[in-house]
């Protein structure tokens, strides 16, 4: 099982100092890959409550907020030369399409193919609607957004014609360093998420997950496959962030689980609560094997 960190960077904290001696340290301790979330504003007011946390809230520091992942990625994979970079989920739905198609066959084409495309519909109502899109129609507003990405990343000319998107003999290069194109790892835990995650998804990505959770999602996610008429063979990747104060105990049950890669909270960007946390996720390294 491949260990990895979900660290989303948030200033004042995350310099460009702190950024690059961290992805550079993750690299040469051996960890497989970091991912990052996304966020493109916060509200003082959400109409529902963020799910990764007991407050319902955010935790971001007093007069600081989340960096844009899509730059910090680029940051990164110049640091770096070995560490995939995974979203942790982009909020596709809210997302120009073919901007976002450029964006990551670029950053896959800049890093040598260290990307991965964790992708989700977002519960910040108040986000999707400030970036000028409706909530109610965001799932399926996203898996034609995929198919748009997919298109544009795989064929030398496109034309396509859908609900939200309409354009006529499109050339989107360089094409990505992956092939067929950079793997799509779905997110979330709603029935559409599940058949998203069949339809589209190179693997299924689970946030603050424990092991009775993880077993009940993936007997959700078989469910799904089972649904489409598909078996989820052995090269479909399970990526799970466990809880932050996951004990040690848990981890030889995740791999038990069949997870192919535990991506470990990070937590607290303070450099003294980074250099505690990277011993304790060594130690999850050393028992993952």
């Amino acid at each position: 099982m491949k260990v990895g960190v979900f660290a989303t960077f948030m200033s004042p904290l995350a310099t460009p100092d702190m950024i690059r001696d961290f992805g550079r340290r993750a690299e040469g301790m051996g960890l497989e890959s970091i991912w990052m979330g996304e966020h493109v504003a916060l509200f003082d007011k959400n109409t529902y409550r963020y799910p990764g946390s007991k407050d319902g809230r955010i935790p971001v520091p007093e007069g600081g907020g989340m960096l844009d992942v899509t730059a910090s990625f680029g940051f990164l994979a110049a640091a770096t030369s070995k560490v995939r970079l995974g979203t942790g989920v982009a909020l596709v739905p809210q997302r120009n399409p073919i901007y976002t198609a450029k964006e990551f066959c670029t950053l896959d084409w800049l890093s040598n193919g260290r990307i991965d495309f964790g992708i989700g519909v977002g519960w910040n109502k108040e986000e999707v609607e400030a970036c000028g899109y409706r909530w109610e129609d965001r799932g399926a507003r996203c898996n034609e957004y995929l198919d748009v990405m997919k298109r544009l990343w795989t064929e030398p000319v496109v034309d396509f014609a859908g609900k939200w998107v309409t354009f006529e003999t499109m050339r989107l290069d360089p094409k990505p360093i992956q092939k067929p194109f950079i793997p799509i790892i779905v997110g979330g835990y709603a029935d559409a998420a599940f058949q998203r995650a069949v339809k589209y998804g190179a693997g299924w990505y689970g946030f603050n997950c424990d092991p009775a959770r993880t077993k009940e999602l993936l007997g959700k996610l078989d469910a799904a496959f089972a649904k489409a008429g598909r078996k989820r063979t052995p090269d479909y990747q399970i990526i799970i962030t466990p809880p932050l104060a996951m004990p040690e105990s848990d981890v030889p049950k995740y791999a038990e689980l069949g997870v192919d890669r535990l991506v470990v909270n990070l937590g607290s960007q303070r450099p003294e609560k980074v250099d505690q946390r990277l011993s304790e996720i060594d130690k999850v390294m050393k028992l993952a094997g």
